[in-house]
């Protein structure tokens, strides 16, 4: 057998593990003599470091993986990452920056292959860091969002599209990044709190002698705008229809519009329209058919329209604008006000609602189709928690057509070209034959539009694959509630669409990490926490367990050092147990054919117990209530396993009965292999190296068989050391409450509800000397204290241990909370709401608490009437 050291090191064990799993294929795919689960991991993106988000992630994802693994699925959990077109071409222009050059310099096809070297670069800092997180990821299906099956894959969904009438080019607003100079859809868009004003000016009616005002947030737009609109039925402005007003920007005359847009008594009542820049003045153009006029650049600098401010910065613009309309004695007032404000997701500046020409997705039908089949059961995604199916829904019943083509060069570009001298479109899988003649577009798709394809895409479609039969759809997908509109729609529409199916069967919803105080973490706050930093401090298996244990899905975690220390706590708890475990194996005991027969008391009630955690651990595995089974682990390991069951296990190892020694060796193993097989999903590091030394062997726990229940229990002897633990508790309290040394003898009788005693156990009375310094005894001739234990009672000399007016204080608290025990539980047994709708283990769990209480409660009051009366 092989010694554990000491003390736990685990990044001796850490760095030495991972590279053998992945050596050795424990976590390829394939075996066709099994069951296919499969799990699509979310592709990072190669522009940096995983953070903590994706620990979490990826921790959720390899829980999964390992447990469907140990029940003995063929587990396919496929790595792969994300090209991140806006984020990496922004990384590797400043790369260029700082070498004073800009992509301009290099050309397309150069700067591509500098994004290239990026990619490969990063992806290997990738690919450390899951090793780090133990990710049992089956590395020889990776994938990539731009590699060649992937282009194959969104080359012919776009194609299809088009040809379907379901992607179209069109000029519309949208949000445009004037940093990375180019397009963002909707949800790329992030709003902000942010100071703005309300800026009225006066506009003087050009046939008349009347003047009005008009406000807008946004004076450098002014120079954009075709006219002012009021409300058709507006008394105030109903004679001014059909006249012009003069643009205080630059002098030209709008015509003044009717359109029921327009709310009465709202703000002046009166509007500019400039549809070039916002999307209701887009459409009020549109039903009017008036002009659309862009006044800005597209790096966000005003153009040749905005006269004197050409070239000047938006912001700039709109400080000098107004200074100048002010002096021109226009101007009526400026209204600070805090005001939410659309933000580049990507480079954080504010976004300018642009007109321009881009290429769309037409989403209503594609949503439908999705909403049609999340009302059939064997068709729709589930989500856990399932509040978020609302979420998915409403967004979906809501949908806006999709904004795809991206400003940029690196990315998937968009499979169309146009003729040099008709201007003809064609979109087609490969280039025209008389390519001379054409021209490509030299936009690129919006990144998640391969992101939507990832389930089965990277399983090799468009061909029909073996793996793409035997893996997809997939069982599960993990993800944040952050992107179920960015990734899990698009997912979903372009499965249903394109396969007839689900993209996975369960979604998995977790929320956000913040820090301790409850802060997003952000690179401002300076709260950010490298998940890397944590594992070299703490190890990745008291990371994982954090992550897993400290928050219910959907719901956002808090990151707090105290917790994953005692998580790093627990580990050294389950280390030492291990070491005490195997420093009592014989020589040449074979811990692999352990039988458990002529049991104790204490043996019988430890395996009971287990088979209790099993039963729970299988059912909440498989709802992916992941702390809730991590917290009962963490119970049953450190109190049943740890604090009870190995100081229970020290008598028989002590005994001089070779066969009681032997069945406690027995279940000691037994316990041990279960346990660390429970416990290695959430921490796969630990877990290996126990059961490698434990069983004294090179194979892996990675492959081993998930624990199944222990037949042939004595449900009654384990039941009887339910009481025995109490009766330890309660004396040690007692010598607690009353400042006695824990080595203090003292005499008990246990009796049962009956007032009788109790039969005279030789194991109950070894392990009460042993434990808690007690010695069962049949009579005591002194007064007695008495406390009240599961199923009976416990008595000892009063004179020895306080004085009767302690003692009446005492049980007059524990009658007062007994009291309020039984209070509640005849109101809920009485409360025909709760028997309807709670499970029948419940109820009789109930009926039995109440049952005690009143036992308990009937000793307490008998003993208070002895005491009083004398």
């Amino acid at each position: 057998m092989k010694e554990l050291n000491a003390k736990y090191n685990h990044l001796e064990v850490e760095t030495d593990k991972y590279n053998k799993w992945v050596e050795k294929g424990y976590f390829k795919a394939g075996d066709k003599s099994k069951d296919p689960f499969t799990i699509v991991i979310p592709p990072p993106n190669v522009t940096g470091k995983l953070h903590l988000g994706h620990a979490w992630d990826n921790t959720l994802q390899d829980i999964i993986s390992r447990y469907k693994r140990l029940q003995g699925f063929d587990m396919l959990y496929l790595p792969g990452m994300d090209h991140a077109g806006i984020a990496t071409q922004a990384k590797v222009d400043a790369r260029l920056k700082d070498e004073g050059i800009s992509r301009y310099d290099l050309g397309r096809e150069k700067f591509l292959d500098r994004a290239w070297q990026w990619k490969e670069e990063y992806a290997g800092h990738i690919r450390e860091q899951w090793a780090k997180l133990g990710n049992s990821v089956d590395y020889s299906r990776e994938r990539f969002t731009l590699d060649e099956g992937l282009n194959k894959a969104v080359t012919k969904v776009f194609c299809d599209l088009y040809n379907e009438g379901l992607i179209y080019q069109g000029e519309r607003i949208i949000n445009w990044d004037p940093k990375a100079k180019t397009a963002l859809s909707n949800i790329e868009v992030i709003h902000k709190e942010v100071e703005g004003a309300f800026y009225t000016f006066n506009y003087k009616v050009v046939e008349t002698n009347d003047s009005f005002n008009v406000a807008t947030t946004r004076p450098e737009t002014m120079f954009g705008d075709v006219c002012v609109v009021v409300h058709p039925e507006d008394e105030k402005y109903k004679h001014l229809i059909g006249k012009h007003a003069i643009n205080p920007a630059n002098g030209e005359a709008l015509p003044i519009i009717a359109d029921d847009y327009i709310e009465i008594g709202f703000g002046t009542g009166a509007m500019k329209c400039t549809p070039a820049h916002d999307p209701n003045d887009f459409q009020i153009a549109e039903r009017h058919n008036l002009p659309k006029i862009v006044c800005m650049n597209p790096d966000g600098t005003m153009n040749e329209l905005a006269g004197e401010f050409n070239g000047m910065d938006r912001f700039v613009c709109r400080k000098a604008l107004t200074d100048r309309i002010e002096k021109e004695g226009n101007l009526v007032s400026i209204e600070k006000h805090i005001h939410q404000v659309g933000h580049s997701e990507r480079t954080d500046v504010i976004v300018e609602p642009y007109l321009s020409k881009q290429w769309f997705v037409k989403m209503k039908p594609l949503a439908d189709d999705v909403l049609k089949n999340q009302q059939n059961l064997e068709q729709k995604i589930n989500f856990y928690p399932q509040r978020f199916e609302n979420t998915f829904n409403q967004w979906l019943e809501n949908i806006e057509d999709w904004c795809i083509s991206r400003q940029l060069w690196w990315g998937h570009r968009i499979p169309a070209w146009y003729h040099n001298e008709t201007g003809e479109i064609y979109v087609g899988l490969e280039a025209p034959k008389d390519i001379e003649n054409w021209t490509q577009d030299e936009d690129v798709l919006d990144t998640w539009f391969s992101s939507a394809l990832w389930p089965f895409s990277t399983l090799g479609w468009p061909t029909d694959t073996a793996d793409l039969q035997r893996y997809y759809p997939t069982n599960c997908m993990v993800t944040g509630y952050d992107i179920i509109f960015f990734w899990v729609a698009r997912m979903a529409f372009q499965a249903r669409h394109f396969t007839n199916s689900y993209p996975f069967k369960d979604c998995l919803i977790h929320g956000l990490i913040r820090d301790e105080q409850g802060r997003k973490m952000s690179k401002s706050l300076g709260n950010g926490i490298d998940p890397m930093d944590v594992i070299s401090e703490y190890g990745v298996d008291s990371l994982r367990f954090f992550l897993t244990t400290n928050s219910t899905p959907g719901q956002d975690m808090r990151y707090v050092p105290s917790k994953v220390e005692a998580s790093w706590n627990f580990i050294n708890k389950i280390w030492n147990a291990s070491r005490f475990v195997m420093m009592n194996i014989p020589e040449k005991f074979n811990t692999l054919e352990c039988k458990l027969e002529n049991l104790s008391m204490t043996d019988n009630w430890i395996l009971q117990r287990f088979n209790q955690v099993l039963e729970h651990t299988n059912i909440n595995m498989d709802k992916y209530e992941f702390a809730i089974v991590g917290n009962e682990l963490y119970n049953f390991v450190w109190n049943d396993f740890c604090s009870w069951y190995i100081e229970f296990s020290k008598s028989g190892l002590n005994s001089d009965n070779e066969t009681t020694k032997l069945a406690t060796i027995n279940t000691l193993v037994s316990m041990l292999d279960a346990i660390i097989k429970l416990l290695h999903p959430f921490m796969p590091f630990v877990t290996e190296e126990i059961y490698q030394s434990l069983h004294n062997t090179d194979d892996s726990i990675c492959v081993a068989s998930w624990p199944k229940q222990i037949k042939d229990i004595d449900d009654k002897k384990a039941i009887e050391v339910n009481q025995l633990i109490e009766i330890i508790t309660t004396i040690r309290q007692i010598k607690v409450d009353n400042d006695l040394k824990p080595s203090t003898p003292l005499r008990v009788i246990i009796q049962s509800l009956g007032g009788t005693n109790k039969e005279y156990d030789k194991e109950v009375a070894s392990i009460l000397e042993k434990m808690c310094k007690a010695t069962w005894v049949e009579f005591i001739d002194d007064e007695l204290m008495v406390r009240p234990i599961e199923g009976g009672s416990l008595s000892l000399p009063l004179n020895e241990v306080i004085n009767v007016e302690e003692e009446i204080s005492k049980l007059n608290k524990e009658k007062e909370s007994l009291e309020k025990e039984i209070n509640r539980g005849e109101k809920m047994l009485s409360n025909e709401n709760f028997i309807s709708k709670a499970s029948a283990n419940k109820v009789d769990e109930e009926k039995n608490k109440l049952e005690n209480y009143k036992n308990r409660y009937e000793i307490v009051s008998n003993r208070l009437k002895e005491l009083t009366s004398k």
